[in-house]
């Protein structure tokens, strides 16, 4: 009787067996890393702009991309770069650089993409180098210093030290809703 139960409750068909596999995934979902939330804890993607130091939320940056074949746009400004195409959808790519400080990025083994989310789709942002994942205290942020670059201080709220480099925390969000960003035609 036990084998009659047993063979009734195995999938029979392919479809079957891909909803019981995916039922069984979903039951056993572990607590994903990135998703943990740490009580004083600020977490970000630490990223270089010529020798400036930056981090932005985690929450802000959605992929980290090695620099996509572009399409250039005629008629728009320097820092727009093209638009790529990133499995099936148009991404716009901007030379971050370029935008904040009027300097062209300097395109090396290191240079990376970081896709963010905008209104109405993604944009790249070209950036020197990407440093990996930073975390800091609220104690580190409560001590905390303002931006005292003027063509940074639109989009960096504060800088914190963290050993030996002092981190902008880089505002993607208030970028991205910038109104000469949004104007990306010349």
């Amino acid at each position: 009787m036990s084998m009659v139960n047993s063979a009734e409750t195995q999938p029979s068909g392919p479809f079957e067996i891909l909803a019981d596999y995916e039922r069984r995934s979903l039951a056993h979902v572990a607590g994903i890393p990135e998703q943990i939330d740490a009580p004083g804890l600020w977490r970000g993607i630490g990223f270089r702009i010529g020798d400036n130091h930056m981090v932005s939320s985690i929450s802000e940056v959605n992929e980290i991309l090695t620099i996509p074949a572009l399409t250039v746009v005629p008629g728009t400004q320097p820092w727009m770069l093209g638009v790529a195409n990133v499995r099936g959808n148009l991404v716009a790519v901007v030379d971050l650089r370029n935008y904040i400080e009027g300097a062209r990025t300097v395109m090396t083994d290191s240079t990376r993409v970081l896709v963010v989310r905008q209104h109405g789709g993604s944009v790249g942002l070209l950036v020197d180098e990407v440093l990996g994942q930073r975390s800091f205290s609220d104690e580190q942020r409560a001590q905390a210093l303002g931006e005292e670059d003027e063509r940074y201080s639109r989009y960096v709220g504060e800088k914190v030290q963290l050993g030996e480099i002092l981190w902008g925390l880089f505002s993607m969000s208030v970028l991205v809703r910038t109104a000469e960003f949004q104007q990306a035609s010349a």
